[in-house]
């Protein structure tokens, strides 16, 4: 089913545009936790599973879209359909992404005060929120490791012709990581100008 999947997204064709809509109709429905959460799912399903694009593509996107305005998921599937299949490959990947948050939203709103308060729907909440926050400490990790990092290609990113099997670090990489940890964390810089900041770096020392 996968192959068939794949290779009907690759087809470029109508099926295929749909094929891509269902895979993030399911990334959507599966994501529970936001749009950090996204980031681990999406990258499983369309790195791991599927194959339609590599990992460094992938975190590629990830900063676009961390550096650009809405959730970072949705951000995420307008610029992955839009890349392979235009603008209307963004919109119904966009739609796919959205749909199953969009239906849960409105039958919670309904019905949510009527059983906010059982002692079941405390207990799943209670459970929910570590396991969330683990999925969402994948997520931070991964990117980390693909901004600081050279590793293997099994796990995130190609590594360049002249690796040899070591872990490099990008010293630049991490110097400038840290420096924005202490700015965010020390005085009330907006992190907008960090973000702004990560960019002209890049071009000028990267």
């Amino acid at each position: 089913m996968t192959e068939f999947i794949v290779a009907q997204i690759q087809s470029q064709s109508a099926l295929g545009l749909l094929c891509l809509t269902a895979v993030f109709f399911y990334v959507g429905l599966i994501t529970i936790g936001g749009g950090q959460v996204a980031i681990t799912i999406m990258q499983q399903v369309l790195v791991e599973q599927f194959r339609l694009i590599d990992g460094a593509f992938f975190y590629n996107m990830v900063a676009i879209s961390e550096s650009t305005p809405g959730p970072i998921g949705i951000n995420i599937a307008t610029y992955i359909g839009t890349e392979l299949y235009g603008v209307w490959g963004g919109f119904f990947t966009t739609l796919g992404e959205v749909l199953p948050s969009l239906v849960c939203i409105m039958v919670i709103a309904r019905f949510f005060g009527s059983f906010a308060e059982k002692r079941g729907v405390q207990a799943a909440f209670a459970t929910l929120r570590p396991a969330v926050s683990g999925v969402i400490a994948v997520a931070a990790a991964k990117i980390v490791i693909i901004a600081l990092f050279v590793v293997h290609e099994g796990f995130v990113l190609a590594a360049p012709a002249t690796w040899n099997g070591s872990v490099h670090l990008y010293g630049i990489n991490a110097a400038f990581y840290v420096l924005s940890l202490l700015v965010l964390f020390r005085t009330d810089v907006h992190p907008v100008f960090v973000v702004l900041a990560g960019a002209v770096f890049g071009v000028i020392f990267c």
